[in-house]
């Protein structure tokens, strides 16, 4: 531990008799407690003393050691220069010695490469006289076990051959083919044996002797055809061409010098024969009479060769590997690519087609022709501007004729159109393909089904001035809004994808914007005639239950209701109507459409009070019956129709209120800002406003 001084004097008061300061046995002695300092203080000045003596004989020490440390040292560097010189010089001999070797070894060389060639030279005059003579006798030819020594001869003595000229040397250059043949027949016979035998060593022997042969190229297409036997065992031909090609691949190159070439032989191979045989049975088989199973036919072999592509792409197979796949691949599809896109758009069409046919024979509907052209563009404009309904009125039956299982039928049928359009179309290609698949999307689904729906349901809209109309134009709002998403969806999901960096890009989008405003025009026709037949129902249900006595009873003592009948059956026509306009659409259409059958609705029931004459009672009632057709506004929640019916309801006051206070009432907060025309229309309604009295307060 550390050295503190007060600590260690407090323990030394501590230990000394008579030291401490509180009472005890013993009392506090400072003349003892002083000489016992003074004896302590002796103490450690002895002890410093002799610590001190020992210290300096320790420094002694060290230093005669250190110098005795240096001395070793000097000798040690001397030693080391005299070591270092000593092998300079070695390293100097060693090197000339090493020069002297080399320059003799090249003069040996000199001597024995041409020695070795004049022996070469003579044992293949040897083996060529033997030749012209016409009897083999060395044991090299002769001897089965030296068949890769009799090999390297007759191949050097068959390039030799060559060089000699014909007319003199006619019969032996015949047998020296004849001998480079056998031997060549010979060894292709020993690889095969030894490949069956699954001799490697022996295989790789062979095939390096053979390299210098004219047949060494078949050589590998007896060892591609012998791997092949027994390879395609299971159902899946892919598989089973992957499991082959990584099986050799671990193989080939223990046998082969060039291991990039032969694999890549056997792939191809394997490409043009077996895989090239399996998709033509595979396509001929519904080339024409099924084009469904063709198209899926077609894309799942596409996309397992180019998936097994994929799988041979970790192989070495030389340079560039890419092309060398992709041109096989297209060596097999290429024909049946080419014709791709008008299958696809015959077939698409056709299937399409099918569906709504389907469809609208399972309702016994016999659809009509909307037609075309200048007289139906008339139409057209006529109805935007006039809202008329233009032809006769056609009762559907509550029959929408959308159907969202047709439409996920033809989305189907779409996407996957665009996913083999994807996989089998040439990327230059790709977004004219995928732009035809869209159009056909567009015509049947957009055109021929939402369309058509949609013409059908605005001849469905009967008059305004009907009796008992039922409104199903809003069924068909509903399902065409649902089955718009879903075309958009896929729009977004399936073609976006394919289009986005081309000019076709524009140009779909520009299909779309006109598809989608030319519904929109549709839709809000309809719309604006159902609302319209809604008001003409509200007329017809006031016409028919709202009496003049209502406002102006014969007793007026004796009026027992809380409202008319006429309110009843109005304000529950309407909840069921703004229910059903809220479970017809989303977003901001439902508060649009709300709004405008409010505004509305304030204004036949505006126009509706003006027709009677309004006694007391009967303004009370008015009253009544305004509170609850505010009551029916609060569930439209348009802050815009509840001001309308509140300003309405301060209005119907006027019918009710004291003479006196109708300046009072005019100039409140909700009539201040009204004409005064509107509050004198109002005024005139009373039965009692021809009264001077009357008269006179309002003017």
């Amino acid at each position: 531990e550390p050295f503190v001084a007060d600590e260690y004097i407090e323990r030394l008061v501590w230990r000394t008799p008579g030291g401490g300061s509180r009472g005890g046995p013993e009392a506090f002695d400072p003349k003892r407690l002083l000489e016992e300092f003074v004896n302590h203080i002796q103490e450690l000045q002895i002890m410093d003393e002799r610590i001190q003596r020992k210290v300096e004989k320790l420094e002694q020490q060290c230093q005669k050691e250190a110098k005795e440390f240096a001395r070793k040292v000097q000798e040690l560097q001397k030693s080391n220069q005299v070591a270092f010189q000593h092998f300079q010089e070695l390293d100097e001999h060693i090197s000339y010695v090493a020069t002297k070797v080399c320059h003799l070894g090249d003069q040996l060389e000199g001597v024995n490469t041409p020695r070795q060639r004049a022996v070469e030279a003579q044992k293949l005059m040897k083996y060529f006289n033997e030749f012209l003579d016409g009897e083999l006798k060395s044991d090299v030819f002769t001897n089965s076990e030296k068949i890769k020594e009799a090999a390297d001869i007759i191949q050097k003595l068959h390039l030799i051959a060559q060089e000699l000229p014909f007319d003199r040397f006619s019969e032996v250059k015949s047998k020296i083919a004849s001998k480079y043949h056998d031997l060549e027949c010979q060894l292709i016979q020993e690889f095969t044996g030894a490949q069956r035998r699954g001799e490697i060593s022996r295989m790789r022997e062979v095939a390096a002797v053979l390299l210098h042969f004219k047949g060494y190229s078949h050589c590998v297409d007896v060892y591609i055809k012998q791997c092949q036997e027994g390879a395609y065992l299971r159902n899946d031909i892919f598989e089973d061409a992957a499991i082959l090609c990584q099986r050799v691949n671990k193989q080939v190159g223990d046998i082969f010098s060039n291991p990039e070439t032969v694999l890549a032989k056997l792939i191809q191979n394997v490409f043009e024969i077996k895989l090239q045989s399996f998709v033509k049975d595979q396509l001929q088989e519904c080339w024409k009479s099924d084009a469904e199973q063709y198209l899926k036919s077609l894309y799942d072999l596409y996309t397992r060769t180019t998936n097994l592509s994929s799988k041979l792409m970790e192989f070495n197979l030389g340079t560039d590997k890419q092309t060398f796949l992709s041109k096989l691949i297209k060596s097999i599809f290429i024909s049946y690519l080419e014709s791709y896109i008008e299958i696809e758009t015959s077939y698409l069409k056709s299937r399409s087609a099918m569906i709504l046919q389907r469809y609208y024979d399972s309702k016994n509907h016999q659809k009509r022709s909307i037609g075309t052209g200048g007289i139906q563009d008339l139409k057209e404009r006529i109805r935007q501007r006039t809202n008329l309904p233009l032809g006769p009125s056609i009762d559907t039956h509550g029959e929408t004729f959308l159907s969202q299982e047709v439409v996920v039928n033809l989305l189907q049928e779409t996407k996957q159109a665009f996913e083999r359009c994807h996989r089998l179309s040439d990327p230059s290609d790709l977004p004219r393909n995928a732009f035809r698949i869209f159009t056909i999307l567009v015509e049947f689904l957009c055109i021929e089904h939402i369309d058509y729906a949609l013409e059908t349901g605005l001849a469905g809209i009967p008059s305004s001035d009907s009796k008992n109309a039922n409104l199903y134009f809003l069924d068909v709002v509903h399902q065409a809004n649902t089955i718009f998403h879903l075309f958009d969806k896929q729009f977004n999901d399936h073609l976006m994808p394919l289009i986005s960096s081309s000019p076709k890009l524009s140009e779909c989008l520009q299909k779309k914007k006109e598809i989608i405003e030319q519904m929109e025009m549709k839709l809000d026709t309809g719309i604006d005639r159902t609302l319209n037949c809604m008001i003409g129902q509200m007329k017809h249900i006031l016409a028919a239950e709202q009496k003049k006595t209502d406002f102006k009873p014969e007793d007026e003592n004796n009026v027992l209701i809380q409202y008319t009948n006429a309110c009843v059956k109005v304000c529950a026509y309407v909840r069921k109507q703004v229910e059903k306009i809220k479970n017809s659409m989303d977003g901001k259409n439902v508060d649009t459409v709300l709004m405008e059958l409010g505004v509305r609705f304030h204004r036949l029931i505006y126009e509706h009070l003006q027709q009677y004459s309004y006694s007391c009672m009967g303004g009370m009632l008015a009253i009544c019956d305004v509170a609850e057709y505010r009551k029916c506004a609060k569930d439209f929640k348009i802050p815009l129709v509840l001001q309308l019916f509140d300003t309405l309801h301060a209005l119907c006051n006027l019918l009710v209120v004291n003479p006196d206070n109708l300046k009072q009432v005019c100039s409140g907060e909700q009539l201040a800002n009204l004409d005064k025309n509107i509050l004198h229309s109002f005024v005139q309604l009373r039965a009692d406003y021809r009264s001077a009295r009357l008269a006179r307060h309002f003017s």
